[in-house]
């Protein structure tokens, strides 16, 4: 039964919930109509801050903000910026101010004109070149960033006029070698790189390679990460890392019968032991950066090549990788005293935003902690991208094709770092079908659409940047959700929730801008 038109006060709530992306009902994979209870829509106006009482529709103000995104094609010599409904409704010209990614600036009159279907817009003549810029208006709050986009993703001249490749996609974990410590590492995809590319292959596709959960290696998804931002050090060729050549007592540990003992009987087992392999690479990873420490660094910088080559990794990933690492350092503190502790919801309350002081002070008691996870980081960055490469050297036409996942953990670095552009209590899923009459609750948080746009798409961004970084090819996994994604409101069933929509146009245009840039 359609409870939502029954009345004042459910047109009021539809007319919200459209207001912000919501859809009161969508048709199903049986060519149904399904509408949302008047419940699960307020408890999804909730995730996005929103009061779902009536008297909040008619008090929403258009406001005199710049609208904080907009798409324009890239070298097109005039567009148009729409101006909100209230202020900036002079008849006299107002003075804008454009800025670019280089920090250049132009500015200018423009003087406001009747929009086609009502309001207004003002309509500017500077070309923008492909990529990011940013628009001030006098009059206006804000600024918006206007996302030149060429139009398209780039296309290797590989499959061009009807080029077509061909390669294997195979999950890196399950790879197997008498060589690798129990799973799948970044030295067996190297090996089966030249192998397939002896064969013709232009491609290798993988599962998606993100940061899991190195506390409880046992929750071993690809598809529910830590982080989609960095990469499952367990994917790390211990014996191929630089400093285990150097590295006496390192060597001397694997060596040892009962340490190959153990490789024996975690590559003899049917499925991967998570645990073991673990134990065993982060027992040795940890000699390896005391090694590193005191071969490369000293307390002031690096000592050599090699320590500023990390230093270097460290600064021009920044304030990211800084909150990862801290976060990896305090995940493994509060579970090594409760092993139950699975994320940060679960940690003490003063830690469970990443700008409280009592964060910064256990990075700075903890500083050697923080810097081993960015170690590993580093280490892990390093031998995908020699990976990459040697797909590059042997020819290949796309090389890796890597994935990434529809979203993060709740309780892992991504949404710890990010909380602000995360629904927390709500979760993603698929709606019933043939395959799945009861739906699935896919158990993870979504992106929100206000404030990906509010913070100019900032962790998407960030997110493509680090996945298209060593990617010949990047598989974004449910695609459609750059358009809408059914979201379950906290502590419903997967046969409850609404699709919220997102704006497809500027989420593909930032895919374009950053596919031709990688």
């Amino acid at each position: 039964m359609d409870e939502l038109n029954q009345g004042a006060a459910g047109a009021a709530l539809v007319r919200l919930c459209r207001r912000y992306g919501i859809d009161p009902s969508y048709i199903d994979a049986f060519k149904i109509e399904q509408y949302a209870t008047p419940e699960s829509l307020a408890a999804l106006l909730a995730e996005l801050d929103v009061p779902a009482d009536a008297a909040s529709v008619e008090a929403l103000a258009e406001g005199t903000a710049i609208p904080p995104v907009q798409v324009v094609p890239a070298d097109m010599p005039d567009w148009r910026v729409a101006l909100p409904g209230a202020g900036a409704q002079a008849e006299g010209p107002l003075h804008w101010r454009l800025r670019d990614e280089a920090g250049r600036t132009q500015e200018g009159d423009a003087r406001p004109q009747p929009a086609p279907g009502g309001g207004r817009v003002l309509q500017l003549a500077p070309a923008l070149a492909t990529g990011y810029h940013w628009l001030q208006v006098d009059g206006l709050e804000g600024e918006m960033l206007v996302v030149a986009s060429p139009g398209r993703c780039y296309r290797p001249p590989a499959v061009q006029d009807g080029g077509r490749v061909w390669g294997p996609a195979i999950q890196l974990y399950a790879l197997r070698s008498p060589r690798n410590w129990g799973m799948g590492d970044f030295g067996d995809l190297e090996a089966l790189i030249a192998s397939m590319a002896e064969q013709g292959a232009d491609v290798v596709g993988l599962n998606p390679l993100h940061a899991l959960f190195p506390t409880d290696p046992r929750r071993a998804s690809p598809y529910s990460p830590s982080s989609r931002q960095w990469i499952n050090v367990m994917y790390i060729d211990v014996e191929a890392v630089e400093e285990f050549a150097g590295c006496e007592a390192a060597r001397e540990h694997v060596a040892s019968p009962g340490f190959q003992a153990r490789l024996a009987g975690v590559r003899a087992e049917p499925l991967v032991d998570y645990a073991g392999v673990a134990e065993a690479k982060s027992e040795v990873m940890e000699m390896l950066f005391e090694h590193f420490r005191a071969q490369h660094l000293t307390a002031g910088g690096a000592v050599d090549a090699r320590g500023g080559c990390f230093l270097a990794f460290v600064a021009a990933h920044g304030e990211a990788l800084r909150r990862h690492a801290i976060f990896e350092a305090l995940q493994a503190h509060f579970a090594a005293a409760d092993p139950g502790c699975w994320g940060w919801p679960v940690w003490p309350e003063a830690y469970r935003d990443a700008d409280a002081p009592e964060v910064q002070t256990f990075a700075t008691q903890n500083a050697k902690r923080v810097q081993y996870h960015q170690y590993l980081q580093w280490v892990a960055d390093s031998q995908l991208a020699r990976a990459s490469q040697r797909c590059e050297a042997l020819g290949m036409g796309i090389g890796l094709y890597l994935d990434l996942a529809v979203s993060a953990d709740r309780g892992g670095s991504d949404v710890w770092t990010a909380q602000h552009c995360f629904a927390a209590g709500a979760s993603i899923r698929g709606p019933p079908d043939e395959f799945t009459p009861a739906g699935q609750n896919w158990g993870l948080p979504p992106l929100r659409p206000d404030r990906l746009r509010e913070n100019h798409y900032a962790p998407f961004v960030q997110m493509l940047r680090a996945n298209m970084r060593h990617a010949g090819a990047l598989r974004i996994d449910h695609a459609m959700g750059l358009m809408r994604l059914f979201w379950i409101p906290p502590g419903r069933s997967p046969r409850e929730g609404a699709y919220v929509r997102y704006q497809v146009e500027e989420m593909l245009a930032i895919v374009a801008v950053e596919s031709h840039r990688h």
